[in-house]
């Protein structure tokens, strides 16, 4: 870390890359994180992806919303899969880490752990990917160029993808990607006549292959559209905003809201204007100040 008390500590650093094909059908983007954040702690509501973060700072320490699971520390990486609920991280001082942003369907084309094992998880590196995550953080570690990281994640991601789908994986990766460019709107019922198979064996895939139903992963792409129109430069029209992102009724947005963030929209509102957002950072409106 540069550091000088003329100019301050290193301002965090985003720096984001969209894999090439075929990684692209199943990955967003792969990005390296650096610098030293203005707020340690973060709350993150439900996203529409799964990660891989490969951490080279300091301890990483996690918490889940629901109080019975107890908090985590990973000093190398972890996998996650797809969360229903909101937790919480501190990051370190100074932040060093790379990232990936799979798809909801994503991680189960790069590994052989069934998706519902990751859902609302985070787990070890080495639990997923065995004897890597050494290899991968010394690769990694030795870069400075974070454009250099990113090309070696994407090797590394390159080289673990599956030559063949399993079973069932195009279904969903078809319709996943229905419900993505529809910010959730289209009717699973819908999804599933289109595909030409029930809505029982639509959800079982998605099971296999999410770790959650499509229904589920419709609402997260409708709540995360919401949440990444707020503009909280300017006067917000809650009712309009729920009603463009395909939420009808006023009561179940209010309530799923509260769920997703632990804060009413009201408040969310409050903090997005008390904790502007550094310029090209945070990478989405989502992830909010705890502390």
């Amino acid at each position: 870390m540069r550091y000088s008390p003329e100019q301050g500590p290193d301002p965090m650093q985003y720096v984001v890359r969209v894999p090439a094909p075929p990684l692209d059908r199943f990955i967003d983007d792969i990005y390296c994180l650096t610098g030293v954040p203005r707020h340690r702690r973060m709350n993150v509501p439900p996203m529409p992806s799964a990660h891989l973060f490969v951490n080279l700072g300091g301890p990483v320490r996690l918490w889940d919303s629901d109080p019975s699971v107890p908090p985590a520390v990973f000093t190398d990486g972890w996998f996650m899969g797809v969360w229903t609920r909101r937790f919480l991280f501190d990051y370190p001082t100074p932040v060093r880490l790379v990232g990936v942003h799979f798809k909801p369907w994503g991680i189960s084309a790069f590994t052989d752990m069934p998706a519902n094992e990751l859902r609302d998880r985070w787990v070890p590196v080495d639990a997923v990917w065995q004897r890597s995550v050494d290899r991968i953080r010394n690769q990694v570690g030795d870069l400075a160029s974070p454009a250099e990281a990113l090309r070696v994640m994407e090797e590394e991601l390159r080289s673990r993808l599956a030559e063949a789908p399993s079973r069932g994986l195009d279904l969903v990766q078809h319709t996943g990607g229905r419900l993505e460019t529809s910010h959730g709107v289209v009717p699973v019922g819908a999804l599933a006549d289109a595909a030409g198979v029930s809505g029982t064996h639509l959800a079982a895939q998605f099971k296999s292959h999410v770790g959650i139903t499509p229904k589920l992963v419709a609402r997260i792409y409708r709540f995360a559209r919401l949440i990444v129109s707020v503009d909280a430069l300017r006067p917000v029209d809650w009712s309009q905003l729920a009603h463009t992102a395909g939420y009808f009724d006023q009561a179940h947005f209010s309530r799923e809201f509260k769920d997703f963030t632990g804060h009413t929209p009201t408040q969310y509102l409050a903090l997005r204007r008390r904790f502007p957002a550094e310029r090209g950072f945070p990478p989405d409106s989502g992830p909010m100040p705890a502390d």
